[in-house]
């Protein structure tokens, strides 16, 4: 039996390489029907960095601060889809692939990564990747690498083109 993919985890940290890698997601979404998550993670603030600005801000104003910053991932998001749709208008009539969900959290990337994937019952994940290095060619960053060997279900890692 063939494998269905109804529901695409992409995870993105919005950078250039996880733009490229969205369009990955949105092919295999518009290919298999599928609804695209889309998931960005806010790694954590040392405790230390944490209770300095918690003490200097106060409570009140650091969960005005946590709400208004994640308002603003979700808004840059959607404008990016905005501008993705555009972008393939040549390409294909419409977005006619969803996107489920937008998700922003706090926590350690592949953890988050992986637990989303299983919460959202995906059947795949979709996020780009950087090398480091002089080794960049041969090595996958730490998150990706990280979600490739822990994940139960397929992950598909996007390098962003080298320019000619």
């Amino acid at each position: 039996m063939l494998p269905q993919i109804k529901n695409i985890l992409y995870a993105t940290d919005l950078s250039e390489n996880a733009r490229y890698a969205y369009s990955y997601a949105a092919s295999l979404a518009q290919q298999y029907g599928a609804r695209i998550t889309i998931l960005h993670v806010i790694e954590k603030l040392t405790a230390e960095t944490f209770l300095q600005i918690h003490g200097y801000v106060g409570e009140e104003k650091w969960k005005k601060l946590q709400e208004e910053k994640q308002a603003d991932f979700v808004s840059r998001i959607k404008g990016r889809l905005n501008s993705f749709c555009d972008d393939i208008s040549t390409e294909v009539d419409a977005c006619s692939f969803q996107v489920d969900k937008i998700i922003v959290k706090e926590g350690i990337a592949a953890d988050e990564i992986l637990n989303q994937a299983e919460l959202n019952g995906a059947d795949a994940i979709v996020m780009g990747t950087k090398g480091f290095g002089m080794f960049k060619e041969a090595l996958m960053g730490g998150t990706a690498r990280r979600v490739v060997r822990r994940s139960t279900i397929p992950v598909m890692v996007v390098r962003l083109p080298e320019k000619s």
